[in-house]
């Protein structure tokens, strides 16, 4: 972990005996299965003073209709534009004190705005709360999904404590933080919140708390997974590059030995071909190598689901490991190859400011009679 920057010399928010409003900013796209829920779960929160806010980036099913129904203001980006405008727009045209962003195939613990809020008003300097996740899924209706389930919990469970990223699924920060840090860069649609994290950890002390949790609904199907993993993995490359640490993640740390062992062991699978029965051990050796690399994360799946599910993890893992390493050099040879690329994450000049008048906006009630 690299160091923790010098917190400001006073709390964010200061305590208070009343209760400052807190928005809920949820960027949607075709989120129809988990949007209703998610909504339902930010409503719900023993927190008594929250607006909740879904930013629909121009989805094509009935997912703004659902928010809508559900009881959130619903606004439009106009033009599909990614998850960072999404957000961005989300703090324009909300009115709260603090800014809860939340994915919306999350859905929130009752207490999860309540706790943030006490965090940030500890006294003990946070600029941004992070939230963590329950080792079960959301909607319970694929393996793959179990798996990612119990691997983000796990990598996120390991990352308690003062981070120097963000994690955007359920993150709390005052807006005056939001304003002096500026705006989510509209230009990433996968790494923006590693590059937030990079900018506010720069000024501002960030928590990652096991207090503050929810569910999530993760992807159900292996091709989605795998293709995340490669995007993520790839373009966070120049980040850390640029940076030379960053907590957490599929690329540092005892990680990266095990992404690395996986192909390894599969380029060994022609050693006994070439060289006799004996060189058999090399592929198994490396193979025990990556189990090895990842062995706290399996003794964690082994006490939540058991010996059986943990045969499937490991060899699902395998594979997330071969991805990785494949984004890595993939990577590597845009590094070399592409200014562009290796320039990704230089800072960006702030946006004009965009009146709110001018954007596209759905009241709840429009959205709700066109659904």
């Amino acid at each position: 972990m690299s160091s923790t920057p010098s917190p400001t010399p006073s709390s964010p928010v200061s305590p208070t005996p009343s209760f400052p409003l807190v928005s809920v900013i949820v960027p949607n796209y075709n989120y129809g299965r988990s949007i209703g829920l998610c909504v339902e779960a930010a409503l719900a929160q023993t927190y008594p003073n929250v607006e909740v806010v879904v930013v629909d980036d121009c989805s094509t099913d009935d997912s703004a209709a659902i928010a809508a129904a559900a009881g959130a203001r619903v606004v439009s980006t106009g033009v599909n534009s990614g998850v960072a405008v999404a957000r961005n727009l989300g703090a324009e045209l909300s009115s709260g004190e603090i800014l809860v962003f939340l994915d919306s195939d999350v859905a929130m613990h009752p207490d999860a705005v309540e706790k943030s809020v006490e965090l940030l008003a500890s006294g003990r300097g946070y600029g941004a709360i992070c939230g963590t996740y329950e080792p079960e899924p959301l909607i319970r209706d694929s393996l793959i999904e179990e798996y990612r389930s119990l691997q983000q919990y796990y990598l996120l469970l390991r990352s308690e404590g003062v981070i120097d990223t963000v994690h955007t699924a359920i993150l709390a920060m005052p807006r005056h933080v939001f304003d002096e840090v500026g705006p989510f860069n509209p230009i990433l649609r996968h790494t923006e919140d590693q590059d937030y994290g990079r900018r506010i950890s720069e000024r501002y002390t960030v928590l990652s708390s096991l207090e503050v949790r929810g569910r999530h609904d993760h992807d159900d199907t292996l091709r989605i997974v795998l293709d995340k993993v490669f995007a993520r993995a790839r373009l966070a490359v120049p980040l850390i590059l640029g940076r030379r640490a960053l907590q957490g993640g599929f690329v540092t740390g005892p990680r990266a030995g095990a992404s690395l062992a996986a192909p390894l062991a599969v380029a060994a699978l022609a050693a006994p071909v070439l060289w006799g029965p004996l060189w058999a051990l090399l592929p198994l050796a490396l193979f025990a190598l990556g189990v090895l690399g990842d062995l706290d994360m399996y003794r964690v799946v082994r006490k939540h689901r058991g010996r059986a599910f943990l045969v499937y993890f490991v060899a699902v893992n395998f594979l997330v490991n071969l991805t990785v390493f494949a984004a890595i050099g993939v990577a590597g040879v845009q590094w070399l190859c592409s200014k562009r690329f290796r320039h990704l994450y230089d800072p960006q000049p702030r946006p004009e400011h965009r009146p709110a008048a001018e954007t596209a906006v759905r009241t709840a009630g429009a959205v709700a009679s066109r659904g």
